[in-house]
């Protein structure tokens, strides 16, 4: 069942000249989607996902299919010299149809304004037509005043989202120039730190050198803005991995989802430390809501598998595995997960085939071995090979804990895991969760490795309520007089009529928000404000139609009497509430 009140913001065109303002109209595409996505009540599809259509040309209601959206935005972005032109098109992904769509032009200075007056329209266009959540005043907030330092920083990002080092180093780059350009500029300290942490925890750059640029570029951020979800999120890598500091990486992640509770690095980081934990329920409920709202993410679907495996439920977490690795065959860690489940469930040929071409072949096939053979011994120049490459080089995974784990070295194999937590090292933090581990718990000094200071029962599942706000409080009986006044002022003043009639319009007659009239219209009449105004348009226009004087009139010149303006819309709207075309109502009701 597809949530009405849903959008994906697809990749905006760019209808320059100049082909690099590409990362131009891929960076306000984004900044849209970030803008919306604040707004609790409303499922936004998120950028990786949205992306993944960029330059296909792919029928929307297969997209909307795929998304799981009911409505999608395509748009275009025109820049010359300085001056800008967003269009915008919302289409319905159930028939197809487009149901508004404008254009919006600003001198290049006003590119904030021009963002949040577009994701503005947007959030009303679909509330209006798809039922009531609240929408704040502003949506986007300016980061800077220089205009080509936020171009500078655009490129940035879309260097820093191909993620490998040298698109990192020349994001790096970018944010440099646009920090010379405004030394006030918050979102690129933010964005450097992202980039140089990512560049140590990959091993791309010296370890220390990397994260004192990232400690110098957040302690420069912190004084200019603290506001911004990316402020707490750049503590949570520090708590999280880097110390194994439970509670202090969820207090910091909750920070982060009170800013804004779709944002998926949160919800990314909430799932991994409930896996770290082995709170597998609260793993679950946000690994499907970064499903929800980025389901076309090979490592959300990565991390849905891993939440399977570690639960013990093999076939579940390959189908899953299975499915992350369609979506992108060199995500690494999936193809040593699918490798994991085929070996527990003792699946020789599927494996053989899984490993074929693979690095740690070896090793893998030792530890299939291992756990569907029993008696098999560790060759000596293995265990020779693991004591001289500790010090050099790690594996993506411990292979060599898990193979002393289960073998007559399992002491070696308990000393190298207690080795390893000491160090703090990421790809063992689901040690207790790990079942290739499960042999080590009967050893007495288990219990004493790195406990947790975070239990269960301080976690608050961070949830959205769609009836929580902060400016709608109105009893029933209130409800109950403004649901008498729309329909004394919708039948004797007949503001249907007017083609652009829109929800402020009628908020401003009332004297009242336009959140509290979407509120009162969508529970009094259990409609969306479009819907509650093409009702009485249709109305008017069966009685209009019936009348013989009007013979002479077309049915579309009735229509746009009523107050329809737009030909798709009556005709879309007239079937879904009589069943029949307008024509043939027309016909049925005129003899």
């Amino acid at each position: 069942m597809i949530d009405q009140k849903s959008i994906a913001v697809l990749p905006f065109v760019n209808m320059s000249n100049d082909i690099d303002n590409e990362s131009f109209c891929d960076g306000i595409t984004e900044e849209i989607i970030n803008a919306l996505s604040k707004i609790e009540g409303l499922k936004v599809i998120a950028r990786r996902s949205s992306f993944a259509f960029k330059n296909k040309n792919i029928d929307v209601r297969h997209i909307g299919n795929q998304l799981g959206v009911a409505t999608v935005l395509e748009g275009s972005v025109r820049k010359s010299n300085n001056s800008v032109r967003i269009t915008g098109q919302l289409i319905d992904t159930k028939y197809g149809t487009q149901y508004w769509s404008k254009k919006f032009d600003r001198e290049l200075i006003d590119i904030f304004e021009l963002e949040n007056v577009v994701s503005l329209a947007i959030a009303d266009e679909v509330r209006n037509n798809f039922g009531h959540f609240e929408v704040q005043d502003h949506l986007i907030k300016q980061p800077t005043n220089n205009v080509e330092a936020y171009q500078l920083f655009l490129k940035g990002r879309s260097l820093q989202l191909k993620w490998t080092p040298e698109s990192l180093n020349q994001a790096i780059s970018y944010y440099n120039q646009a920090i010379d350009l405004d030394k006030n500029y918050a979102k690129a300290y933010y964005a450097n730190l992202q980039c140089y942490g990512l560049l140590a925890v990959w091993g791309y750059m010296p370890y220390q050198e990397a994260m004192d640029l990232a400690v110098s570029n957040l302690l420069i951020a912190k004084e200019i803005e603290t506001a911004l979800p990316e402020y707490p999120l750049s503590f949570v890598g520090k708590f999280l991995w880097g110390e194994w500091d439970f509670k202090n990486a969820y207090i910091h992640i909750e920070k982060v989802l009170d800013i804004n509770p779709n944002y998926i690095d949160g919800l990314e980081a909430m799932t991994e430390l409930s896996i770290a934990l082995g709170f597998f329920d609260i793993a679950l409920m946000y690994a499907n809501r970064l499903l929800e709202v980025d389901p076309l993410s090979a490592n959300n679907h990565y991390t849905l598998a891993s939440i399977y495996y570690y639960k013990g439920k093999f076939d579940k977490a390959l189908e899953n595995v299975n499915y992350a690795l369609t979506l992108n065959t060199d995500l690494a860690l999936a193809h040593h997960l699918k490798c994991f489940c085929l070996i527990w469930l003792n699946r020789s040929q599927q494996f053989q085939c899984c490993i074929q071409d693979t690095t740690l072949k070896e090793e893998k096939n030792l530890l299939f071995q291992l756990i569907n053979n029993k008696d098999v011994e560790v060759p000596e120049q293995m265990m020779t090979k693991w004591s001289k490459s500790q010090n050099e080089e790690t594996m993506p995974v411990p292979y060599d804990v898990f193979i002393l784990s289960n073998s007559s070295y399992i002491d070696q194999g308990f000393t190298r895991l207690k080795e390893m937590i000491e160090q703090r090292r990421g790809q063992v933090i689901n040690y207790r969760q790990e079942p290739f581990l499960q042999t080590l718990h009967n050893i007495k000094e288990f219990s004493e490795l790195h406990k947790s200071n975070l239990y269960i029962e301080d976690v608050n599942c961070h949830q959205t309520d769609d009836e929580k706000s902060s400016s709608i409080i109105l009893d029933a009986q209130q409800i109950e007089t403004l649901k008498e006044k729309l329909r004394s002022y919708f039948k004797e003043d007949e503001p249907f009529l007017n083609p652009q009639l829109s929800l402020k319009f009628v908020a401003d007659v009332f004297e009242l928000n336009t959140n509290k009239i979407s509120y009162v219209i969508n529970k009094a009449f259990h409609l969306n404000f479009n819907d509650f105004v093409n009702s009485y348009r249709l109305n008017h226009f069966k009685a209009i139609a019936v009348d013989q004087k009007n013979s002479h009139l077309t049915i579309l010149g009735l229509a746009y009497d009523s107050g329809f303006n737009s030909k798709s819309v009556f005709n879309t709207y007239f079937k879904k509430i009589e069943g029949i075309t307008p024509s043939k109502w027309v016909k049925s009701n005129t003899k």
